[in-house]
Parts: C-alpha cells; sequence; structure tokens
C-alpha cells in the first residue's frame, strides 16, 4: 500500500510540475507570434449563398466572392447567367474592401480625384465601386465579401449585406 501511496504522490507530483512547465513556451512563443481569426469554408460559403439567394429574389444573375483576412479566395459562386466579368469583380471587391477594411463604395468616394487617398486606384487589384463589404466580428478583420452582377453598386451591396446578415450569428465573439 506505502508503494501505491508513493506511486500516487510521485504522479500528483508530476502533474503539477507539467502544469507549471507548459506555459512557459507557450508565454515564450506568443511574444514572437499572434493568433487570427478565420472564417469557416461552411461560414464563408453560406454568406456567398444568402448572398446569391438576395440577388436572385431581386432578379439579378452575380458572381459572389468571399476572401480570407489575408485576400485568399475562399468561396467563389457565378450564378448560372453572370457575365463572366463578374467572377473577377466579384472578387476584386471582396479583395479590396478586406485590404482597405472598409467599403469598396466608401473607398469610390475616398479615392475620387484632388482626395489625397486618389493614387489608391493605380493598384490594378482595387476595384473601387460598390458591392465590396468587409467581414468583421468583435473588433476583428474576418475577410471580405464581393457581389458583382447586379445593376450597379447599390445592388451588389444589398446583396453583400444580405450575406453578412446570415453569419453574423455565427462570427460574433
Amino acid at each position: 500500500m506505502s508503494k501505491l501511496k508513493n506511486a500516487l504522490q510521485l504522479c500528483a507530483v508530476c502533474a503539477v510540475c507539467v502544469g507549471l512547465y507548459q506555459p512557459m513556451p507557450i508565454l515564450a512563443a506568443a511574444e514572437g507570434t499572434f493568433v487570427v481569426k478565420l472564417l469557416t469554408p461552411e461560414t464563408a460559403a453560406n454568406a456567398a449563398q444568402a448572398a446569391i439567394t438576395q440577388c436572385r429574389k431581386s432578379g439579378y444573375q452575380v458572381s459572389v466572392a468571399i476572401v480570407d483576412r489575408f485576400g485568399v479566395l475562399q468561396v467563389l459562386v457565378r450564378d448560372r447567367y453572370a457575365g463572366q466579368h463578374t467572377v473577377e469583380f466579384a472578387t476584386q471587391k471582396a479583395w479590396t474592401a478586406a485590404s482597405f477594411k472598409m467599403s469598396t463604395a466608401t473607398l469610390a468616394t475616398e479615392t475620387q480625384a484632388e482626395k489625397p487617398m486618389s493614387g489608391m486606384r493605380a493598384n490594378p487589384r482595387v476595384l473601387a465601386v460598390g458591392g465590396g463589404q468587409v467581414i468583421e466580428a468583435g473588433g476583428s478583420l474576418l475577410g471580405g465579401i464581393g457581389v458583382s452582377g447586379a445593376p450597379g453598386g447599390e445592388a451588389d451591396d444589398a446583396c453583400a449585406l444580405a450575406g453578412l446578415r446570415a453569419i453574423a450569428d455565427a462570427i460574433e465573439f
């Protein structure tokens, strides 16, 4: 019985030591790294589907793109009759919104000629027209959504915002 008791005490001491030892490398790593939140593929797909559904209800055939916080494409959906150009434009709108952390309609206003940010339009990836929205939650950038194919930026924006509303509960933290 004494050996069993000694073994249990040794296990308890080891458990305490392991518990005390493990945080050290974690703390050291935390100084040289950072943690980001990303959309799951399912959440990104849900946003895209909600956006395309909203556009269909309004009679529009569009493409919807979702990019992550780094501008990498996660989801792209093109409705059957959406124009070929909508694939590239939706992706550029999503990238622009995520990169500048503002809607593309706002960026369009802020990059008009004679404004301080007007030079941003020289970047070939920037698409400063309505239809791109930032995806964020809890103060963290998660990505961007871009819609192209509806008649005008306001209609594209309405569909993109429907996509954001569809995932609002899933991304709040």
